[in-house]
This record gives C-alpha cells, structure tokens and sequence, in this order.
C-alpha cells in the first residue's frame, strides 16, 4: 500500500532534544508525518510496557501477543468493511501496518543523515493506537567525515554502496524474525514475505520523503538501494512514470507483493498493485495530485 501504515495523531508534535546519533531525523520524521512517534529510552530507563505496547521480539514469537496484535486488525477490517477478511488476509495486514513504520527506522536516518542504527528486534516496541514506536539505538553505521563517527557505537564505512549493505543488513536483521512470527499464518513462501518487505522498504521512504519534499530524491536512492540482485529481498525499487491526461508526469511503481486489500474491496485496488491496469493508475493519481 502507498498509504501510512499507522494512525494519524491530533495531538501537538514536540521534538524531543537529540539524544542520540538518529534523533534528529526521528523527529524530522514526526515533523513531517505526525501520525508516527518514535521515542528512545534514555540509558538505564525500561522499554514502555503495558497500555498496549508490544515488542518486536514478542511478534517473533508467534503467541498470545502476536494473537492479540491480529485482533486489532480483524476488528479494524470488520468495523470499516463489515465482513471478515480470511485469518491470511489479516496477518498480511498486521504484517504491513508493523513493518511500514519499524523500516522507518533504519531508512529516515540513512536518506536524511546517512546514519543506519542497527534495529535488533529486543531493542523496538509499537503501541500502534497511539502510533507511536520506541527503539533503543546502540550502534550505527556512517561513513568518513561524519561528526558522529567518534561516538560510541559508531562504525565508518568506506562509501555509499557499503552503507547501503549496511540498510539492506539491518533491515534483514530486523524484519527476518519478526516474518518467523507471521510467516506460517499467512499461507506465503519466503519469497513472497520478502517481497513485502521490499514493498514497505520502497513505499514508506517514497511516501515520508514526498511529505519533505524530497520524493524524486528518495526515488533515486531507492533505486541503489534496491537494484534487483541483493537477496533475500525480492526484485528492484520498481519505479516508472506515466502520462496524466495534460501530458504531467506521474511517478507509480509496480509493487513486489500484494497486499491482499482486494480480497476486501476488490474494486478499491491500490495504486501500485499489480492489479491496478495504467489507466486505473492515471485516474487515481490524477485526482490526488488534483485534491
């Protein structure tokens, strides 16, 4: 899906103070699109617990807290749609509405300061109602030159494509267990999981970096990032361009995966599902870029 994952917060933003080599760009992150919190603990305070927080590490584990996370998504599906969606169609949009936002984490730091934390699954938590994320940082890559570079924790890589390994590698660290979790309630191959993650990879950067103004930018570096040979992920950024009815460019992408969201609705497809034929493309996006 090419829209956020998380709800939007009426609720006033106020940057935290940079606490850490990535704050900066967490709280340009929420600036930007305030529907989405991260907070990180200061050394020696606990992660939040309880009042509807979940970590990583529990959706893993594939129990009673990933139970509990799908429950949310079954009655979000019945109250807005009125019907039940399959239990595959709802892990896949539990699995969506994670990892769009935990990508985030590594992604806006590299795009915005070329800075990529390290995101183990025992370090982030989600409180997803109130679309907020906590993540401890202890290490991050950067390359030569950067201030940050003599802060513990910090390792310098030579150059760009190395720092983009080391997104791909910190992506996987994180999402790979985290698809252990969801994996065998979505009726998917590994191919097809990883094919999610590319999508969410590609597709939250593109919708963040649009919100700063900085969208063909971020299309750019999300074609390196994903060039179509770096597995596990699957296939490239997947970016081209139409034709509006005034001849005015209109950039879409052909997603990795499906979402599902037809099984729903299966004549509100997304714009970038494979699904969705040009013209169908050309209309919705025209009447975006119009409203």
């Amino acid at each position: 899906m090419t829209v956020p994952a998380v709800l939007p917060s009426s609720r006033p933003v106020t940057p935290a103070p940079a606490a850490t080599p990535v704050s900066d760009a967490y709280a340009r992150l929420t600036e930007a699109f305030p529907g989405l919190r991260i907070q990180e603990p200061a050394d020696g305070e606990r992660a939040p617990q309880g009042g509807g927080w979940v970590t990583a590490a529990d959706l893993a584990a594939g129990g009673p807290a990933l139970d509990a996370f799908l429950a949310w998504d079954n009655a979000q599906v019945l109250r807005d749609y009125g019907q039940q969606a399959r239990p595959d169609v709802v892990a896949s949009f539990g699995l969506h509405r994670y990892a769009w936002p935990a990508c985030l984490l590594i992604t806006v730091p590299w795009f915005l300061d070329r800075r990529v934390p390290r995101v183990p699954i025992e370090d982030v938590a989600i409180q997803r109602a109130l679309g907020r994320l906590s993540v401890r940082v202890r290490t991050f890559a950067c390359l030569p030159g950067d201030p940050a570079a003599e802060l513990p924790g910090a390792r310098v890589v030579p150059d760009e494509e190395a720092l983009r390994a080391e997104v791909r590698d910190a992506v996987a660290e994180h999402i790979g267990p985290v698809l252990d979790g969801f994996g065998p309630r979505m009726r998917r191959g590994r191919r097809a999981l990883w094919g999610m993650v590319t999508d969410e990879v590609v597709e939250g950067l593109w919708y963040v970096a649009h919100l700063l103004g900085e969208e063909r930018r971020a299309m750019a570096e999300l074609e390196a990032l994903l060039p179509g040979t770096t597995k596990p992920y699957v296939g490239t950024a997947g970016f081209r361009e139409l034709s509006g009815p005034n001849g005015e460019p209109l950039p879409t992408r052909d997603r990795a995966s499906c979402c599902l969201f037809y099984t729903v609705r299966p004549e509100d497809t997304c714009v970038t599902c494979p699904r969705t034929c040009d013209a169908d493309r050309v209309r919705k996006l025209s009447a975006a870029t119009q409203g």
